[in-house]
């Protein structure tokens, strides 16, 4: 038996009943409907609705460590609602799920969603009735400054909603896992200078917005994340178009170079965030900073080389991308380079500087892992805007097997302890850092 049999053997003999969060858990932005092609499977319509399945499920009880802490997570624009109150600004994801004709599901948008906004009394009551020990929530950027800048007026009654709702849950006994970005940027940045596309612009007034948030909440606040999962909002928001702010070819935009320069700008802009933190925050406040990087793990498609190759570089491409830099504070994958050439910026000699001393400072590896899949190398040339590697990724390999028994999502199957293991590794053990599952989902 190959080894690549022997570990599909394993996965597939992984109870299907099985359904349970590791630390953090979140609802499911993702349809039901699957593609081979990743681009095909997120919609935007499932930021702002989620669904499961109604029927009963077995639920098979699993010994935990006494010390596992419940968590569960939302996003802002997911749950708050409220996007007229009390002086918010509009985000990218207001402007998104308003654009005629709707490029949401059904035409939903976030304007209500959970009511999070009006509703934090009793959403805290639910937490504690389910256990919760611990709610990772993100900041709404434009409900602390309606317009974004550094020179723009901060809004009070924002930070007073963000105060009651971190000292409820402290009240309560629930620990606040705090991320200042969830993909809803101020509009206003990208109607000024493109946001993200203009580094040093958005580094300056991230790391302001930052500033405000440690002197504002930091008190309290003993976990701190600057980004949610930069490669989704590079690669959805500035490719397919699939996510605010809807960046796609055939609307004009340069979606062979944008993505990657969003991430550098992302890689960037993380740093000195996590610099302004621990050197003048961390030591009276006492809490830690890092990043989540989300990623599935790829098993090949077959045993030939171009295939094990393939694997690796979807690795790269995904995790290493930004892995790489902000906690082993080196270059990009070689991978990413030698295809990408011009495409991938360069880091100038301040930003490896501060790359390297920056990496230490990252306290635990924030990780997002839902599923394995299998990578194919395709034959053909990619397209000019490939940002896959040029590599197919399925759940059906070339022998006919399947990667994990079928779950309630087509192209979600429940496989998540190979990647737990395997991804993190190169970052916690160089930086002798604890890798942190902050979202995962095995679903029937």
């Amino acid at each position: 038996m190959t080894e690549q049999a022997s570990r599909l053997r394993a996965v597939q003999n992984y109870p299907q009943s099985t359904s349970f969060p590791l630390t953090i858990s979140s609802p499911s932005f993702f349809p039901s409907s699957y593609n081979v092609k990743e681009a095909s499977i997120f919609q935007a319509g499932d930021l702002v609705t989620s669904s499961g399945t109604t029927d009963d499920l077995t639920v098979q009880e699993l010994p935990l460590p006494k010390d596992f802490r419940w968590g569960t997570a939302t996003a802002a624009y997911q749950v708050e609602g409220g996007a007229n109150q009390d002086g918010k600004g509009q985000s990218i994801w207001d402007t998104y799920t308003h654009l005629e004709p709707s490029r949401t599901n059904n035409g939903e948008t976030g304007d209500i969603a959970c009511d999070h906004y009006n509703r934090v009394s009793e959403d805290i009551d639910l937490m504690k009735a389910c256990g919760v020990d611990v709610y990772r929530f993100s900041l709404s950027w434009t409900r602390i400054i309606p317009l974004g800048s550094r020179s723009d007026p901060i809004n009070e009654k924002g930070i007073a909603f963000y105060n009651d709702l971190i000292d409820r849950l402290l009240a309560r006994g629930i620990e606040p896992v705090v991320t200042l970005y969830h993909w809803d940027a101020p509009q206003t940045l990208y109607d000024r200078y493109k946001a993200f596309l203009n580094t040093e612009e958005f580094t300056a007034d991230f790391s302001n917005y930052a500033r405000l948030c440690f002197d504002r909440f930091g008190d309290r606040v003993k976990k701190w994340i600057t980004y949610n999962e930069p490669y989704i909002i590079s690669i959805f928001g500035h490719v397919n178009g699939t996510l605010a702010p809807g960046h796609r070819a055939e609307d004009g935009f340069d979606t062979k170079n944008e993505p990657w320069r969003v991430g550098h700008t992302l890689i960037i802009s993380h740093t000195v965030g996590v610099k302004l933190y621990v050197k003048e925050f961390q030591p009276a406040q006492h809490g830690e900073i890092s990043i989540v990087l989300n990623s599935h793990f790829y098993e090949p498609y077959s045993d030939t080389q171009a295939d094990i190759d393939a694997a690796q570089r979807r690795l790269e491409f995904f995790v290493g991308w930004f892995g790489d830099p902000i906690f082993l504070g080196q270059d990009c994958p070689a991978s990413t380079r030698n295809y990408l050439g011009d495409r991938l910026p360069h880091f100038s000699t301040e930003e490896r500087e501060i790359l390297c001393e920056t990496a230490p400072l990252n306290a635990f590896y924030g990780m997002n892992h839902y599923s394995t899949k299998f990578a194919r190398a395709l034959p053909d040339p990619p397209s000019e805007d490939d940002w896959t590697g040029n590599i197919e990724e399925g759940a059906v390999n070339g022998a006919g097997q399947e990667i994990g028994p079928v779950s309630q999502f087509q192209w979600l199957p429940p496989v998540v302890e190979l990647g737990l293991e395997s991804i993190p590794t190169p970052y916690y053990r160089h930086g002798k850092r604890v890798p942190m599952p902050l979202e995962s989902k095995i679903s029937r």
